[in-house]
């Protein structure tokens, strides 16, 4: 297994000044130092591994300074490939400090952590600023990810809509009360209506989604895109800019609280999207499958993450190590993760639009 890091702490000198003007003067980096400050790992993973091989080179770059979108494209980038004009924002809500203000009281209600169930935890406690060691990951075949666009599409609802719905039914075995309300932080970029100079900065607000057990993928679809009608993107992008007339300690004090969030969350849920459908990255460092995943805190203790590469869907998971530090915890919520998505998509494609249950 090959590893290349790339955090704040471990950049090369020329960086150097970089890294104390965003700590004190970028209100979004400032957030992310602060949970370096509080010994969090900061760093996105991303993971290649090459045609033949089974290992998986793991590449990381600084949520100081990047997003995942832009540490994406600054890795591939980096290896030789043309990659021009980032994904931009889909959604026409213009961004307004009133919706802030309006979602001022949500960050002020109380908080209502989930509780796990009984699980392997490791042989011991993991050092939370490093990488995770619990991590799992599946990359589906290019068939297997033409056959769920099409059953998305059919249906009417994202392949993201689907791909919460199923991750949150594949982790519910996992919970103390399997019935219980699922809150997931989902990211949203907001390129092309925000400008934060290099186009791989952090260009990501987030909207916050509670998935019901008893939730179809269509009510999770109508939830997701009412919280982006809403603006609730702008309103924690608004808290996010707020940063600036706080100081660390302060920013320390809102995520050791759980008040650094629109409300507490099991995980985030990240998908980067379709990169070079039409395959025409030849560069040899970058042919392979590829994998994404956000990073975790003990604010967001599980890290859910997609990427589609030559039309080939990865999914990868990662638990804080106060979750667990054992391998096969994330690897059983994957095989489960997989398994929903295939018994859903077969169920789809061989009764038609109307699927089982779940959807």
């Amino acid at each position: 297994m090959t590893v290349r890091l790339m955090d704040s702490r471990a950049i090369g000198p020329a960086m150097g000044a970089e890294v104390m003007s965003r700590r004190t003067r970028d209100p979004i980096a400032s957030w992310f130092f602060a949970l370096e400050e509080l010994g969090e790992y900061v760093g996105i993973r991303f993971g290649r591994i090459p045609p033949g091989a089974a290992e998986v080179e793991w590449i990381y770059r600084p949520h100081t300074h990047f997003d995942g979108i832009g540490g994406m494209a600054d890795i591939l980038r980096g290896r030789g490939a043309r990659v021009e004009r980032l994904p931009q924002i889909k959604y026409p809500v213009s961004p307004s400090w009133l919706s802030t203000l309006r979602a001022l009281p949500t960050y002020l209600k109380p908080r209502r952590p989930v509780k796990w169930g009984p699980m392997e935890r490791g042989l011991a406690k993991g050092n939370a600023s490093q990488p995770p060691t619990a991590v799992a990951w599946h990359i589906f075949d290019d068939r297997a990810t033409t056959q769920v666009r099409r059953v998305c599409r059919k249906a009417g609802f994202t392949v993201n809509s689907f791909l919460l719905k199923h991750l949150t039914k594949a982790i519910r075995p996992f919970l103390e009360d399997q019935s219980s309300v699922v809150p997931w932080m989902i990211p949203v970029n907001i390129r092309g209506k925000v400008d934060r100079g290099r186009d791989t900065d952090v260009h990501t607000s987030y909207v916050g989604v509670k998935v019901q057990s008893y939730e179809t993928v269509h009510d999770i679809h109508r939830n997701v895109y009412a919280t982006l009608a809403k603006g609730e993107h702008w309103a924690n992008w608004g808290m996010y800019l707020l940063g600036r007339y706080t100081t660390a300690g302060m920013r320390r004090y809102l995520i050791a609280t759980g008040l650094g969030a629109s409300q507490w969350n099991l995980g985030s849920f990240s998908n980067l999207g379709d990169w070079d459908p039409e395959k025409e990255l030849t560069e040899t460092d970058c042919l392979g499958g590829w994998l994404f995943c956000p990073p975790v805190f003990r604010a967001l203790l599980i890290g859910a993450g997609c990427v589609t590469f030559h039309n080939r869907l990865s999914l990868t998971i990662q638990a804080h190590p106060d979750v667990t530090t054992d391998p096969a915890v994330p690897k059983a919520w994957v095989h489960n993760w997989v398994k929903e998505i295939e018994i859903d998509v077969a169920s789809v494609l061989e009764r038609g639009v109307t699927a089982r249950s779940a959807i």
